[in-house]
């Protein structure tokens, strides 16, 4: 405290040589003291208004401090009236189970009251949706299914809720809606009937393959309901999850796989040139169907099913699968040079396809959302062509040498993946340029 007075009284000295540092400065004395003294008074009112504002600010402080205790208390002591209360309430709840009982068993009625009009009119139901399905309503048949459907689900699961183990009342309410499982089944068969022909009804029709469309999103959507409830409670309703869409895309695989076994009408014996009209037929059905998938089958499909791909893919399979079969056959060897030939060919407007699909991308790099996938395919598809090719020379050639006609295959297939390799690097470049 001695110490910070001195220093103050040097400070001050220091002040008033700083004034007073000629003669005529000493007339000026008086009005140095008053301005010094204004000076002061400010800076202890602005002190006193400091200090009182922390004090407002520590009493404010206090009393809240004091208010939460006080309601900390009273918290603790309705948390104790709560504990007793409880306590003295368990014998009560231990006698309430014949009330649970009844309100399970209310549960259950009111559910069958509820469905009482689906459950007096089934076999009616059954009749009509029977009737809708021969007609070709699929999607009003579809729609009185999933209400036989609803109605059997909701009852088994109170009947599950009240009673698990009561296996006799369970397979009563399954032997009075049995019929609905023969619905559903009847039901798909008109379904994938529909897809298998596919390329036919969306040129005829397309409003019937937006309805199987429907209906197998319906469904997907019940199974995933179906599984989140049997998550939670461990039921799970006869006959689910359907996995309807997973049937379809296997009818639609074995659809295109017969459509490409489908082009060889002729044999060797009957005409010189089968190889070569086969693979023709071949080249024009694919182009011709992967037109419509894109003109028009797409348009009947929800864009995440990313239709026109899916298709690229199964075509690409059933094609890539054809050609390794007549590849394994007892082939003469002009109709090795057709085959070689055709992939030659099929390569070169591969080559062109690609580029443009590569130039389309560029125009908007969002879509398609599989570029870089589709270039990758490219790319190993290449080099299984080469294989493919160099295994054909070992078993049918009779010369080791390598031909012009093999330099211009290797070539091309060579160039063709070397520029898919140069389409990817470009890709990379662009994303790293927006970074």
């Amino acid at each position: 405290m001695e110490e910070t007075n001195r220093e103050a009284v040097a400070t001050a000295v220091q002040r008033v040589a700083g004034m007073l540092q000629r003669s005529d400065q000493l007339d000026k004395v008086e009005q140095y003291r008053r301005r010094e003294a204004r000076k002061k008074a400010s800076v202890e009112a602005r002190l006193k208004a400091a200090i009182q504002s922390q004090l407002d600010g520590v009493r404010t402080g206090l009393t809240q401090l004091h208010n939460a205790l006080c309601d900390v208390k009273d918290i603790q002591n309705s948390l104790a009236d709560v504990s007793k209360d409880w306590r003295q309430s368990i014998n009560t709840i231990e006698n309430l189970k014949d009330v649970k009982d009844a309100v399970v068993q209310h549960s259950q009625l009111a559910s069958a009251v509820e469905n009482l009009k689906n459950i007096f009119s089934v076999p009616e139901i059954v009749r009509e949706t029977h009737d809708l399905i021969e007609q070709g309503e699929l999607l009003q048949a579809h729609r009185k299914l999933m209400d036989l459907e609803c109605s059997r689900d909701d009852l088994m699961y109170e009947q599950y809720r009240m009673d698990s183990k009561n296996v006799h009342d369970m397979n009563l309410i399954r032997g009075y809606f049995g019929q609905v499982q023969g619905l559903s089944e009847e039901l798909s068969k008109q379904l994938w009937m529909v897809l298998q022909r596919a390329m036919v009804t969306v040129r005829r029709d397309p409003t019937m393959l937006v309805s199987v469309v429907r209906i197998i999103e319906r469904e997907e959507k019940i199974d995933r309901k179906m599984l989140d409830r049997k998550k939670q409670t461990g039921f799970i309703p006869p006959g689910r999850p359907k996995c309807w869409k997973n049937r379809m895309n296997e009818v639609l695989e074995g659809t295109v796989s017969a459509r490409i076994e489908s082009t060889q009408s002729e044999t060797r014996e009957s005409d010189k040139m089968w190889l070569v009209r086969l693979l023709e037929i071949t080249r024009k059905y694919v182009l011709d169907d992967l037109t419509v998938v894109k003109n028009l089958m797409v348009q009947c499909f929800p864009p995440h099913y990313n239709t026109f791909q899916v298709f690229f893919d199964l075509y690409h399979k059933s094609v890539s699968a054809r050609v390794q079969e007549l590849a394994a056959e007892d082939l003469e060897a002009n109709e090795i040079v057709s085959l070689l030939t055709w992939v030659l060919n099929t390569y070169k407007r591969y080559r062109e396809e690609a580029i443009n699909y590569k130039e389309e991308h560029l125009k908007d790099r969002q879509l398609p959302q599989c570029y870089v996938q589709y270039m990758i395919a490219i790319i190993n598809n290449c080099q299984t062509f080469k294989e493919s090719i160099n295994s054909l020379k070992r078993k049918y050639s009779q010369s080791t040498e390598p031909t012009q006609n093999d330099a211009a295959i290797d070539k091309l297939l060579n160039e063709v993946a070397r520029e898919g390799c140069q389409f990817l690097l470009d890709e990379v470049f662009l994303d790293l340029e927006v970074l």
